[in-house]
C-alpha cells in the first residue's frame, strides 16, 4: 500500500513539473523575436577609368638628360568591392605611359594600384594607397623593371555610372639600377574619367 502511495505522489509531481516545463517553453517562443541579419557588405561594381598623365621624374641631383615632362595616356579596369557605405576597397590594373620626355627615359607600365576609397559625400569619393608597376617594351636598358609608389587622388561622380577623377603618384623606390649610380622617382600626375558598369 506505501509502495502504490509513493508511486502516486512521485506520479503527480512528474506531471505537475512537465506542465510547468510546457508553460516555460510556450512563453519562451512567444517573447523571442529574430533580430534582422545586419550586413555590411554592399557589393562589387566594376569599371574602366582613362584619361591623360603628365609625368616626370625628381631626380636626386643634377640629371644627365633633359628632364622635361612626359604627357601621354593611361587606361584600366577595376573592381569596386563596398566594405561598408563610406568605405571600399578599389583593386586596379591599368597601362599606364609615364617617365620623362626624353625616349630613353619613356616608362610604360602595367600597373595594380589597391586603392582605399572613402565616401566624402554622395558625390565625392577620395582615397589612397600602394602600387606596384611592371615596366614594358624595354630590358636591359638601366631602369629597373618593378616600380613601387604610393597614389592618392579623388573622384566626382556625375550620374551613377560616370564620373571624373584626378590620381597623383609618387614612387618609393629608385627607377635606375644601383650600378648607374643615378637616382631618381617617378611622379605621375592622372586626370581622366571612368564608368562604372
Amino acid at each position: 500500500m506505501n509502495k502504490i502511495l509513493l508511486l502516486a505522489i512521485l506520479f503527480g509531481f512528474s506531471l505537475h513539473g512537465f506542465t510547468q516545463d510546457k508553460d516555460s517553453i510556450k512563453v519562451k517562443k512567444t517573447n523571442y523575436k529574430e533580430s534582422p541579419k545586419s550586413t555590411t557588405f554592399q557589393g562589387v561594381k566594376y569599371g574602366v577609368r582613362g584619361g591623360y598623365n603628365i609625368s616626370n621624374l625628381d631626380f636626386d641631383g643634377a640629371s644627365n638628360a633633359e628632364n622635361k615632362h612626359r604627357n601621354s595616356i593611361y587606361i584600366g579596369f577595376f573592381a569596386n568591392i563596398g566594405l561598408s557605405r563610406t568605405i571600399s576597397v578599389v583593386p586596379e590594373i591599368q597601362f599606364s605611359a609615364e617617365g620623362a620626355n626624353e625616349e630613353v627615359l619613356n616608362l610604360d607600365y602595367i600597373q595594380a594600384p589597391i586603392f582605399l576609397r572613402f565616401r566624402l559625400s554622395e558625390k565625392i569619393h577620395a582615397g589612397f594607397g600602394p602600387q606596384v608597376g611592371l615596366k614594358v617594351h624595354k630590358y636591359e636598358d638601366g631602369i629597373r623593371n618593378f616600380a613601387y609608389s604610393g597614389v592618392a587622388g579623388i573622384d566626382y561622380k556625375i550620374n551613377y555610372a560616370i564620373f571624373l577623377d584626378a590620381r597623383y603618384t609618387y614612387g618609393f623606390s629608385n627607377i635606375f639600377d644601383n650600378k648607374l649610380g643615378i637616382k631618381a622617382k617617378n611622379t605621375n600626375l592622372q586626370l581622366g574619367v571612368g564608368y562604372k558598369f
